[in-house]
């Protein structure tokens, strides 16, 4: 009977211990559940947020993109600084990625990308103020151009006009001119006209020759041989267009060779006709003239011998042929 109650005993005893071991494994594992739990809701909560940072990234992002592009223009500059803009945005799009990724290990790095993400607004609002600034220059310049352009087409205008007025004024200078030229083709003819009308006609042209005798009296000759100078003169005639006033007369002696007698130093020289030629002359005698009757003379004496034969005198007054005259020493 006793050997009974000891195994009930023995039994209750295990029981108990028993029961008490499975409250304990029941209560770790209460336990142990209530931290898996508050762990996942922790993590779970991490995912949560980490999905909502990226859905913010991603929608500041496309927003900004699609607010960007809406900016775009037909301004190649303009454009080009939206795509910088743009690809600047992609670059920090991604380094907030990179952020949040690591974020699902630590706090830290989720508050970094809040931070890249809140900087991203303010750097798009940055890339709108710079584009709306280059637009406000970029409409002055169109209307800078567009006077600029009125300008020139107005000084294109002008300059057409000057240029039509240039060639009507160059056109009419050429008509002067050639007027001018025509007016002094008539001058000169009429100033060789009235030159030549005024040219004082000389008539008895003559030359005697003279020997000099030892006592210094000269005496007439026709010996070639013995003659030592020639006495010239000649007669002035009326001419009413010549004015009055001293008139020069030149003088040119033609030996029988044909040669003009001349002597520099004896008052020699060459004289230009009105046929522009030029004609040594033996000497020039200059006359008072009033309109009459004036006679002129000159001596030649050369020192050197004098050619038999015939001798010729030419006088001319203005360049012109004004008398002639000859001689003969034998």
């Amino acid at each position: 009977m006793s050997s009974n109650s000891d195994s009930r005993q023995r039994l209750s005893a295990i029981a108990a211990i028993v029961f008490i071991a499975l409250l304990g494994i029941i209560a770790f594992l209460l336990w142990n559940k209530s931290q898996l739990d508050t762990a996942l809701s922790a993590q779970n909560g991490e995912i949560l947020d980490n999905e909502r940072v990226q859905v913010e990234l991603e929608k500041q992002y496309y927003e900004a993109l699609s607010e960007l592009e809406s900016m775009k223009t037909g301004n190649e500059e303009l454009n080009s600084l939206i795509d910088t803009q743009k690809d600047e945005l992609t670059d920090q799009r991604n380094r907030i990625k990179k952020l949040i990724k690591e974020g699902k290990s630590g706090k830290f790095q989720m508050d970094n990308a809040r931070q890249e993400i809140a900087q991203l607004k303010s750097q798009l609002q940055v890339y709108v103020a710079d584009v709306n600034q280059l637009k406000i220059e970029n409409e002055s310049l169109v209307q800078q151009n567009a006077q600029l352009s009125s300008t020139n087409q107005s000084l294109s205008q002008d300059l057409t006009s000057s240029k039509s007025q240039n060639e009507s004024l160059a056109a009419d200078k050429e008509v002067l001119l050639t007027e001018k030229q025509g007016l002094e083709v008539v001058r000169q003819e009429l100033s060789a006209v009235v030159t030549k009308a005024s040219v004082i006609q000389v008539i008895d042209v003559s030359a005697s020759a003279w020997k000099v005798r030892k006592s210094g009296k000269p005496a007439k000759t026709k010996v070639a041989s013995k003659t030592d100078r020639l006495k010239v003169c000649f007669t002035t005639t009326s001419n009413a267009v010549a004015p009055s006033g001293i008139e020069d007369f030149y003088v040119r002696l033609i030996n029988p060779l044909g040669e003009t007698m001349a002597i520099e130093n004896l008052g020699s020289g060459v004289l230009k006709t009105a046929e522009k030629l030029d004609l040594r002359y033996t000497q020039i005698k200059d006359l008072p003239y009033e309109n009459n009757a004036v006679v002129g003379c000159f001596l030649w004496e050369p020192n050197t011998p004098f050619k038999s034969g015939s001798y010729d005198i030419e006088v001319f007054n203005k360049g012109y042929l004004a008398g002639k005259g000859e001689f003969d020493l034998k």
